[in-house]
């Protein structure tokens, strides 16, 4: 059986990877291949890129993303989430969607399954169903920091994982631009006065005032902290839902 690159071990940057802080250094134009180009060369072609969003917010679903990409493409524009600006990251997902990728998947776990689990056990809920719903089935999983040990899969995760493997960075784009997506229509609908449209269900300074005017709504996740002190109020409201 074809061993796995070291997870340990972070390949060296080819021309295409990140720009190393100094001036006049090259602009990043995609997260590196490096893992995916070692695989293949190892005879493991159907490499699956797993990474989650939204896990630090104080409202709404965590995300997660699952990506197979298509091997030896053209994946500039295909990068860590979080670098990327909304209309980019809508770019390089439509680009994901219409043909980069083999098969992509997204899953999410509720407020409540936050609640009730913990982040990290819904985190790993939420990449767990982003697999399950791949129509490919991958050979190997590349997974950003989190081991899935529920999965009887070969996976290898990485620190930093979505500024390391281009795939991880695709499913990272998948599951922000879901996420983002569901907060902006969904989330406002339901819940309109919090912000959600703007500010996703993150700490901000609008969603603080919206909670301290509102009170917390079903999407709040009252485990975390910052929401434990409205937890009385909460269960007034009655029962949660998402």
């Amino acid at each position: 059986m074809a061993q796995p690159p070291r997870p340990d071990r972070k390949p060296a940057e080819p021309a295409s990877g990140r720009a190393r802080a100094v001036s006049g250094a090259p602009r990043r134009r995609q997260a590196p291949d490096d893992f995916e180009r070692e695989f293949a060369a190892r005879g493991v072609a159907a490499v699956a890129g797993v990474d989650e969003a939204g896990r630090g917010c104080w409202a709404g679903p965590v995300w997660a993303g699952a990506a197979i990409l298509k091997p030896g493409g053209d994946f500039a524009g295909v990068d860590d989430s979080k670098i990327l600006t909304a209309d980019a990251r809508e770019r390089a997902f439509a680009r994901i969607r219409d043909g980069l990728a083999l098969a992509w998947s997204c899953g999410h776990a509720t407020a409540e399954e936050i609640d009730r689990l913990g982040i990290v056990p819904a985190t790993r809920l939420a990449m767990r169903r982003a697999v399950e719903g791949l129509p490919l089935r991958p050979a190997h999983l590349l997974i950003d920091a989190l081991a899935l040990p529920e999965i009887d899969l070969p996976q290898t995760p990485l620190i930093d994982g979505d500024a390391r493997s281009v795939s991880i960075a695709a499913a990272s784009i998948a599951a922000k631009v879901g996420r983002d997506r569901w907060m902006g229509e969904v989330a406002e609908a339901r819940h309109p006065g919090y912000g959600f449209a703007r500010h996703k269900g993150y700490g901000t300074a609008e969603h603080r005032a919206a909670l301290a005017k509102l009170g917390p709504c079903p999407l709040h996740r009252m485990s975390f902290a910052p929401l434990r002190a409205f937890s009385a109020r909460a269960a007034d409201g009655g029962t949660r839902g998402d």
